[in-house]
């Protein structure tokens, strides 16, 4: 058997290669396109962004993400079907804005009266994972978060009494448009891009929306009451889901540091929703004229009461479509219970 020699030369040369291209022995990086609908100023997509940053840093530059926010890549209501397309690889967005996509995930927005962000938060992602839901067949659901109390704000009329809403035009979205009929009002479908315009020129007389939002959107400037209506306090669910064939892309050990990520960013983001409320709060009662209008216990009660049919009756639809909908709203109602 003849000896293969190898000159001093051509191992250099051979050895030169490898430190040159890397990549032939190692898995491909990962490019990944992130889409937002948040403004880049509000603390929600800084902590996207933040996100980004830590995916980075945790896989050693092996996954990269590209930040586009403020729809810049896409609009809200068009990112889940732009993750199945390819057009986004990342997005963060509102179940609410897909009607119909996410059944047992609009259960969550129901005017349970959540009392905090990190209550929200947590509510939603434990049921939504005791429950072995399936909402995201479509794509890599990452996380769940939720809103602090979703709450009635209006242009010019202070509410005081039920009877108050009637007849009042407020944009709302999903759920918070059927809490919004419930007690007697008249919603407006209208995503949170177009409510400063739509009140500034009272197309609506108010907006259903986080106290949050009177500064990150700056709807405080165009509304004069904040009703403080916590007994029927809703939320609004946010995703943040992966296009599937871009998460079969990276390789294991980062998929593994992304999933550990993620479970930080769960408690990140409920967090911010309720400092940014509080924020939001501030400057709303600092301008000049606005008025916090807190129910007492007996418009509470009526309050709670004007919801709670359409609550039993969204859970009875739930069962049309082959979900089990009072057993989710009995997981809801336990879990809320014993987080408050």
């Amino acid at each position: 058997m003849k000896k293969i020699l190898y000159s001093g030369t051509l191992v250099v040369a051979i050895w030169s290669l490898l430190i040159a291209f890397p990549t032939l022995s190692s898995a491909a990086n990962v490019v990944l396109k992130y889409a937002n609908f948040f403004p880049p100023t509000h603390s929600q997509s800084q902590l996207s962004e933040a996100w980004c940053k830590a995916v980075e840093e945790k896989t050693e530059g092996r996954v990269k993400v590209e930040y586009y926010p403020g729809g810049s890549l896409l609009k809200g209501n068009q990112i889940y079907a732009g993750l199945a397309d390819g057009i986004a690889d990342i997005g963060f967005s509102v179940a609410a804005y897909t009607a119909g996509r996410f059944p047992i995930l609009s259960a969550f927005d129901l005017p349970f009266g959540y009392p905090s962000g990190v209550v929200a938060t947590k509510v939603v992602n434990d049921v939504y994972n005791t429950l072995n839901a399936n909402d995201f067949k479509d794509t890599k659901l990452m996380y769940l978060h939720a809103h602090g109390p979703g709450l009635i704000n209006t242009r010019n009329k202070e509410v005081k009494v039920l009877e108050d809403m009637k007849g009042l035009r407020i944009r709302s979205t999903g759920m918070s448009a059927e809490m919004v009929k419930a007690l007697g009002g008249t919603p407006v479908a209208m995503t949170m891009g177009d409510a400063y315009e739509s009140l500034e020129k009272g197309v609506v007389d108010g907006s259903a929306h986080p106290a949050e939002a009177n500064l990150g959107w700056k709807l405080g400037e165009v509304t004069k009451y904040l009703i403080r209506n916590l007994s029927c306090a809703y939320t609004t669910t946010f995703f943040v889901a992966m296009n599937k064939d871009k998460w079969a892309a990276i390789d294991a050990k980062d998929q593994k540091a992304i999933e550990a990520i993620n479970k930080e960013w769960i408690v990140k983001h409920g967090q911010a929703w309720d400092d940014a409320d509080k924020a939001g709060m501030e400057a709303f009662v600092k301008k000049e004229g606005n008025v916090v209008v807190d129910q007492n216990a007996e418009q509470s009660e009526r309050w709670a009461a004007a919801v709670a049919p359409f609550i039993d009756d969204f859970g009875a639809k739930l069962s049309e479509k082959g979900v089990d909908g009072p057993k989710v709203i009995s997981a809801i109602r336990a879990s809320l219970k014993a987080n408050k």
